[in-house]
C-alpha cells in the first residue's frame, strides 16, 4: 500500500477525533464535571488522559509528548481531583455522542456511517498497540453500540496508534520534544505562535532552535536548511510507514470504501467551523 494513502487516511480521519477537543457539548460536559474550560487545557489533559488511568505528570508528559512538563503539571493531577478518570470517559462519551448526534443531525442514523464504522473497526482490531501506549488504553475501554461512537472511538485509536508511532520516529531522529516542535515549525507545518500552546518558554525553544543549527537543520531565522526540510520528511515516512499496519491487513480496497463513507462524517465536522485552521499536526482546516 502507497504510504501516501495511510497519510490522506490520516488527514481524512482526524477530524472526527478531534470533535471531542472543540465541540461545544464537550466544553459542556466539562463544565457539568467541574473543570475550566477557557482555556481549554485542563479538559482536553481530562479527555486524552483519562483511559491511562490516574496517570501522573510523568506519564502525560512522556506519552504526550510534545508539551512542556510545566504545562502538564498545571494541570495533571489536578484534574483527577476533579473528576475520576472513570467519570471522565462516562462524560467524553456522552460528550462525543452529543457533539456527533449535533454534527450529523439525521445522518447519525445513516447505514453509511453504520458501515464506516464496522470498516474503522476492523482497521483497529489489525493494528498492533505493541509499545504505543495510548492506542492501547484507548483499545482496552471496550467498543461503545452506537455505529457513530464506535466510528469516533476507532478514530481515536488510530490516530493515537500514529501518535505513538511519531513519537519513536522522533527518538529515532534525534528529537527532543522541543526541538520536535521547533523543526516542524521550520518548514512551515504552522506559524511559530501557534506551537506556543504547548507551553514552552522562548528560552527552551531559543535552545532548541540553537541546537537544530549546530546540526545544520535550520538557518539563523529559524527556518529548515535542506538538511531539515530532509529530517523532517524523514521522521514524516517513518510515522507513514509505521502507521501503515492495519492499513495494510485489511487492504486497499476496504480503505477507499472507508475514505468515501467517512469523508461526510468528516466534511460535517469540518463545515461547523469548530476546529482551528492551522495546528501544531500540521493538518489546515481542510
Amino acid at each position: 500500500m502507497e504510504l501516501d494513502l495511510v497519510r490522506r487516511m490520516w488527514q481524512l480521519l482526524e477530524p472526527i477525533h478531534a470533535t471531542l477537543y472543540y465541540a461545544p457539548e464537550a466544553f459542556e460536559q466539562a463544565a457539568e464535571l467541574g473543570h475550566a474550560v477557557e482555556p481549554r487545557w485542563a479538559s482536553y489533559f481530562a479527555w486524552r488522559a483519562a483511559p491511562l488511568g490516574l496517570a501522573g505528570p510523568e506519564l502525560v508528559t512522556a506519552t504526550f509528548h510534545s508539551f512542556a512538563p510545566q504545562r502538564v503539571r498545571e494541570h495533571v493531577p489536578a484534574v483527577w481531583r476533579v473528576a475520576s478518570p472513570d467519570k471522565v470517559l462516562t462524560a467524553r462519551g456522552s460528550a462525543v455522542d452529543r457533539a456527533l448526534r449535533t454534527v450529523l443531525g439525521d445522518r447519525v442514523h445513516d447505514p453509511d456511517v453504520a458501515e464506516a464504522a464496522t470498516l474503522a473497526r476492523r482497521l483497529t482490531e489489525a493494528a498492533n498497540t505493541a509499545g504505543r501506549p495510548l492506542a492501547a488504553a484507548n483499545a482496552d475501554l471496550g467498543w461503545p453500540d452506537e455505529p457513530h461512537l464506535v466510528l469516533w472511538q476507532a478514530t481515536t485509536i488510530l490516530r493515537e496508534h500514529r501518535g505513538d508511532g511519531h513519537v519513536a520516529a522522533l527518538l529515532a531522529a534525534g528529537l527532543d520534544p522541543v526541538e520536535s516542535l521547533v523543526s516542524f515549525a521550520a518548514v512551515g507545518a504552522a506559524p511559530v505562535e501557534v506551537f506556543a500552546s504547548r507551553g514552552w518558554p522562548d528560552e527552551a525553544w531559543a535552545a532548541a532552535r540553537d541546537r537544530l543549527a549546530a546540526r545544520g537543520w535550520v538557518n539563523g531565522d529559524g527556518t529548515a536548511t535542506e538538511a531539515g526540510h530532509a529530517g523532517r520528511e524523514s521522521v514524516e515516512h517513518l510515522t507513514d510507514e509505521l502507521a501503515a499496519g492495519p492499513y495494510r491487513a485489511v487492504g486497499t480496497e476496504s480503505v477507499a470504501r472507508l475514505a468515501r463513507l467517512a469523508g461526510p462524517v468528516t466534511m460535517a465536522v469540518v463545515g461547523t467551523g469548530m476546529l482551528p485552521r492551522r495546528s501544531t499536526l500540521g493538518i489546515g482546516r481542510q
